[in-house]
């Protein structure tokens, strides 16, 4: 599906989102009542600090219009934009600042929603599709957290190594299927339906509210620790000194 295509299938009623640049900024209606605040990436853009700080405004001024409606995250980027520049002004922090973001209206009870269309790697997923409270994805998405290559360099494992372990072990493994796997992704759509309807049921069936994936994860089998873990932190935290 092209972004066009997927526009009109979320928003049967027409949208007035744009794309500029490579940001995707705006909002369309529910097909249930209501109106989805919309922001993304398109085109394979790499995620820079311009485009972090306004992305993550666009999800301010949304928490300050007020209203209930979802976020929807629309995701086809690069990684994060790894210039002299962007490095030097703090890139890191501009994209923890956009994830902090998409927490916060999750926290204040504006249900964030990511959808992976197309490609997405490294800096630019964790601070956008991964910031979301629900993932999703169409068939065909790419996502990535780090390509092998990259992860070589980093656990001085060789290639070789890492795509052995990646047979049985998901978190060493880009893509859908891998990511659906340890929970990082809900479910992939079915593009021959309409995503509208399939957006309006994902919203009408969030009955336990938050984060769900490491549960997730551990019903898939591909991250069997991360819930008990979690779990036990909690409990200790409750624990009187």
């Amino acid at each position: 599906m092209t972004l066009d295509d997927i526009l009109a299938s979320l928003f049967l009623e027409g949208h007035d989102i744009r794309n500029n640049d490579g940001l995707l900024l705006g909002s369309g209606p529910l097909k249930g009542g209501g109106r989805a605040e919309v922001i993304g990436v398109a085109d394979r853009t790499a995620v820079g600090v311009d485009d972090a700080i306004r992305l993550s405004g666009q999800v301010l001024a949304a928490l300050e219009r007020g209203g209930d409606g979802p976020i929807l995250v629309l995701v086809d980027s690069d990684s994060q934009r790894m210039s002299k520049r962007d490095e030097l002004l703090g890139l890191n922090e501009f994209l923890a600042h956009l994830a902090k973001c998409l927490i916060y209206a999750d926290m204040q009870g504006r249900h964030t929603v990511g959808l992976l269309y197309g490609h997405t790697a490294a800096g630019a997923f964790i601070a956008t599709a991964l910031a979301t409270r629900t993932l999703v994805a169409l068939p065909g998405a790419e996502p990535e957290v780090m390509d092998l290559p990259s992860m070589s360099k980093v656990t001085k494992l060789s290639i070789e190594v890492l795509k052995e372990k990646a047979k049985s072990t998901p978190v060493f493994a880009p893509g859908l299927d891998n990511l659906a796997q340890t929970g990082a992704v809900l479910a992939t759509w079915d593009e021959k339906i309409s995503l509208a309807d399939q957006l309006q049921a994902l919203l009408g069936n969030d009955r336990q509210g938050g984060d769900q994936r490491d549960r997730l994860g551990k019903a898939r089998g591909g991250r069997p620790k991360a819930a008990d873990m979690a779990e036990r932190v909690y409990d200790l935290a409750l624990q009187p000194e």
